[in-house]
């Protein structure tokens, strides 16, 4: 029984739909009409227990009465079917109702749907476009997609089980009264429009509250997490108190605004008991006096006082649930307003995977400025042959990189095109478009999984020999032998840590280049590749690199103008504009830009000089 309902939700199932609305209702339903069967079970269910326990004051004001007019030798004969009712409430009706309840909010809704929230979160999330990621912490982000599943499904949860539940209750309450004599039901009523008032004075002001507490709790998330990711900036810079500091005021806010939150709760709870309790008095003096003036009898008088208890002592958990519902709606509404963000870079509604054959690659009438009126690059046109090694050469802030990222597409142009092959990037699909780059950037990144997992991040079907010998001409494989990490896995099998720290930038640069070899794209863009390379390791491998780049589409973008000298041509770009183009033999011979930036070396590295312009 358990297994078939745990079953009943596939969580990590391709979405239908993969983008959810942008607005609160919309957001629900998307999520809430993958599972709506179930949710109409638990409406079932709550419907079901509410009549039950209404049911039980019934019962046994009914029993009441039988006894106070009965003699005692017809109790059993005339009493059987009450006491049997309530027996098969209380023992066979109920428990059922629970255990159905229970099996459906527990066993299927409560793992499955969450992670089923999670999980299409994550799959929306994880497509948004890098600038999406640049402008926002991703501890946040992480936090957002972790903590609006558990959120959404417990604000719709407490609203069917604890909302509807009292409603049920409540009308059946006031129907049972109301038949012992309408008197009794005008104190339930009057108190039934105190505590709505009651709920919507505090409540909305709760999820005002609970908001701007979560909003808090992920700017603490988002500040701690970023200050473990650069733990060794805040090492090196000697900044454990500054990060204190930074920390500190997140936590100090947070502080403020759970305690500004917990003050309503406290006078909500002294508001809602003193209400309670002028009902239950309301209810006790009426029935009393009815029943003194034999206007109704006994066994009402003990229908009504638990009926009225019964309500009062629900009224707290249902407030606080009503309360509950509100703090997970207003986390909602913050993971939302992250999540629910439409792409920024989709592709086109006709696009199709590309499939490079020649490597042609043509920028034509480029411009670009990451959204600023200053343009990176600016009207940019280039033509890179099938087979071609280019190299892009210019001061900080010409561009180079720049045109990697537009090439990736990660970025669209302002204005202008890219064609490979003569097909618009635009036209074709993202993830086929990267399938045939290979890319090392200066800055590489490794996940934090094994060495084997890393290399064929780009050919996940490569051989265990293809991964080995592609880290070989990388020049890696002697160093990969020698890793050990903390569980004990050795050389392919050690796990090299978050974003690869636990080799050195040397180390990651070469499974970069061997996950390049072995991706073995047509297009190969080099930015600032072998940077973090001591020039016998670049010299060592260079061969493999001559290999590998060997009838194949080359871009490559370096500071240090020894490694892209044997380009094919060179490209000096000055503003986003060419400025230069030609082999490093002509580009001397012309003494322009590129023969100054030449003489400018020192060791082997370009000084920008003062005329440098703003970082790419």
């Amino acid at each position: 029984m358990f297994r078939l309902f745990e079953s009943i939700i596939d969580p990590t199932a391709p979405p239908e739909r993969p983008e959810p609305p942008a607005r609160l209702l919309g957001f629900y339903w998307h999520f809430l009409r993958q599972a709506k069967g179930l949710f109409a079970g638990l409406l079932l269910a709550g419907l079901l227990l509410g009549l039950a326990d209404a049911s039980v004051p019934f019962f046994v004001g009914r029993i009441v009465a039988l006894v106070t007019s009965t003699p005692p030798e017809r109790l059993l004969a005339e009493g059987w079917p009450l006491i049997g009712g309530l027996v098969g409430t209380l023992l066979i009706f109920r428990p059922a109702v629970l255990f159905g309840r229970g099996l459906i909010a527990n066993q299927a809704i409560g793992p499955g749907f969450s992670n089923l929230i999670r999980w299409q979160s994550h799959y929306h999330v994880v497509r948004q476009s890098w600038g999406f990621f640049q402008n926002d912490f991703a501890g946040r982000i992480a936090n957002k997609v972790m903590q609006t599943g558990p959120a959404l499904r417990e604000s719709v949860v407490q609203t069917v089980e604890a909302v509807w539940y009292i409603a049920v209750y409540g009308v059946s309450a006031m129907v049972l009264l109301a038949t012992a004599d309408p008197r009794l039901a005008i104190p339930l009523g009057v108190w039934f429009v105190g505590y709505a008032a009651l709920i919507w004075r505090f409540v909305p002001r709760m999820r005002d509250r609970s908001r701007a507490a979560s909003e808090a709790r992920s700017q603490l998330t988002g500040r701690i997490v970023d200050t473990y990711t650069n733990i060794l900036t805040v090492k090196l810079f000697a900044r454990a108190r500054a990060e204190d500091s930074y920390v500190g005021d997140a936590m100090d806010t947070l502080m403020e605004r759970f305690q500004r939150q917990f003050r309503l709760v406290t006078t909500f709870a002294v508001s809602l008991q003193i209400l309670n309790a002028m009902l239950v008095s309301a209810i006790t003096i009426s029935a009393v006096a009815l029943a003194s003036s034999r206007s109704i009898e006994i066994g009402a008088v003990a229908m009504a006082i638990p009926l009225s208890w019964q309500v009062v002592s629900m009224s707290g958990w249902v407030a606080f649930q009503v309360s509950a519902i509100f703090e997970n709606v207003g986390v909602v509404q913050e993971g939302l307003a992250t999540i629910a963000r439409p792409l920024q870079l989709a592709d086109d509604a006709k696009a199709e995977p590309i499939a490079v054959r020649h490597g042609d690659v043509r920028f034509e009438r480029v411009s670009f400025g990451y959204g600023t009126p200053r343009k990176v690059i600016d009207d940019f046109s280039l033509h890179i042959r099938p087979g071609e090694r280019i190299g892009l050469v210019g001061r900080s802030g010409a561009g180079k990189s720049t045109l990697a990222n537009l090439l990736l597409r990660f970025f669209d142009p302002a204005s202008g095109r890219i064609l490979i092959d003569g097909v618009d990037i635009a036209r074709a699909t993202q993830e086929s478009l990267r399938e045939q780059i290979s890319v090392v950037t200066q800055d590489t990144s490794l996940l934090h999984r094994s060495i084997r997992d890393n290399i064929a991040y780009g050919r996940p079907t490569a051989t265990d020999d293809e991964i080995v010998a592609a880290a070989q001409r990388a020049e890696a494989h002697d160093f990969i032998l020698g890793l050990t990490d903390l569980h004990g896995r050795t050389g392919y099998d050690a796990h090299v840590g978050e974003r690869g720290v636990k080799l050195s930038g040397g180390q990651r640069q070469r499974v970069a280049i061997a996950r390049v070899i072995l991706k073995d794209a047509p297009i190969i863009v080099l930015d600032e590749a072998t940077s973090a390379l001591d020039s016998e390791v670049e010299a060592a491998i260079q061969t493999s690199l001559d290999a590998v780049m060997a009838g194949k589409t080359v871009i490559a973008v370096a500071h240090r103008l020894s490694t892209i000298a044997r380009m094919d041509r060179l490209v000096v770009l000055d503003q986003g504009r060419i400025v230069e183009q030609g082999s490093h033999a002509e580009l001397i011979s012309k003494d322009g830009l590129y023969a100054a930036l030449w003489r400018r070396q020192s060791g082997g590295f370009l000084d920008d000089g003062p005329t440098q312009a703003a970082a790419e």
